[in-house]
């Protein structure tokens, strides 16, 4: 298991890109949670094994239908335990 942070920059609000990644996270068990940054960005920390965070930042590069994902940073932090994934507002 490994905690990443994740920026993904371009036009990533108001196109329901942390609803869509809560039902992501969900369904592949990532933990963690995800929240909107005052410079228009997104921000994700996620906890998960390696391949499995490997797919969620692969679908974090295309995001839902409406979004249009101009870069993801990947930082790897130190371990973190959550319960669930939940969007911060």
């Amino acid at each position: 298991m490994k905690t990443v942070r994740l920026t993904i920059k371009g036009k990533v609000q108001g196109v329901f890109y942390r609803a869509t990644a809560k039902d992501v996270a969900d369904l592949t068990g990532v933990k963690g949670w995800v929240r909107n940054l005052p410079d228009n960005n997104v921000e994700i920390t996620a906890t998960a094994t390696e391949e499995t965070l490997q797919k969620f930042i692969s679908w974090c590069k295309q995001g839902p239908p409406k979004a249009r994902v101009d870069d993801v940073i990947v930082g790897e932090l130190e371990f973190e335990e959550f319960n669930g994934f939940r969007i911060i507002r």
